[in-house]
């Protein structure tokens, strides 16, 4: 009797133990399981969205990608531009991380001005390093992100 009554009380209860709701005050996302290939939840995810933040991450994608190969090493001192300066600094009125014109920051800075402070400045002193220029840089993102 006791079994018949654990058996009874399992299969009453196993409703309860279903997947628990997700709730979210981010504008967009999505969960995404790799192994099956199926997005598992999504909120706004096929919404287009600015593309300032995704940029940023991407920067930081591959700033990382060009130290795992040698490429950059953390402790580099990279040069701020008078580009980097007026279209990301505090003359642009945009996200900064106030680098001085014509100083060096140690990428290890950079990616933290980037991270921390959504760094318009740093983003464009680390693809100039890796570029040569801004537009060679997002050349390169995009063809990473394919």
């Amino acid at each position: 009797m006791r079994s018949i009554l654990s058996v009874f009380l399992i299969l009453l209860l196993s409703p309860l133990a279903g997947a628990q709701s997700f709730e979210t005050e981010a504008s967009h996302a999505v969960i995404y399981d790799v192994e099956s290939d199926t997005v598992l939840w999504s909120h706004n995810g096929d919404e287009p969205m600015p593309p300032a933040s995704m940029s940023k991450l991407m920067t930081i994608l591959m700033a990382f990608e060009a130290i795992d190969e040698g490429r950059l090493s953390l402790d580099d001192e990279l040069p701020v531009s008078e580009e980097a300066w007026r279209r990301g600094g505090a003359a642009s009125g945009s996200s900064t991380m106030f680098l001085d014109l014509n100083s060096r920051a140690r990428v290890d800075d950079l990616l933290r001005g980037i991270i921390v402070q959504s760094g318009n400045d740093a983003c464009i002193v680390i693809a100039e390093a890796l570029g040569g220029t801004e537009e060679n840089f997002a050349a390169m993102m995009t063809e990473r992100a394919r």
